[in-house]
């Protein structure tokens, strides 16, 4: 059975850092690319960052420079580490299996000003 799970979401303020995990099960994240969405209140879920299998990443350019997807084969878990944030930063984080048409349940990333 196909399941991510998220976790490391939290209540910062403007200028930390956090790091998202995603756990996966039933597949392996390094045979497959993995997504990173952020759906912010009141507006549509958006993709912000993928790693691939070979390990190349792309990012939306909103957040070039500052989100970092990473992935630990080991653990089978992927990793957004997201550096300087900022209040629009705030929304839900989900990670996606678009191979398995997996969603996880997310984790609230809340920044205050």
């Amino acid at each position: 059975q196909v399941q991510l799970v998220e976790s490391g979401g939290g209540l910062v303020q403007a200028g930390e850092s956090l790091r998202l995990s995603c756990a996966a099960s039933g597949f392996s994240v390094r045979l497959n690319y993995m997504e990173w969405y952020c759906q912010a209140p009141g507006k549509q879920r958006e993709l912000v960052a993928r790693i691939f299998s070979g390990g190349d990443t792309n990012y939306a350019n909103s957040v070039k420079g500052r989100f970092t997807a990473s992935r630990d084969n080991t653990k089978n878990t992927v990793y957004l580490q997201i550096n300087s944030l900022k209040p629009d930063d705030t929304g839900v984080y989900y990670c996606r299996a678009p191979d398995h048409n997996a969603w996880g349940q997310g984790t609230q990333v809340t920044v205050s000003s």
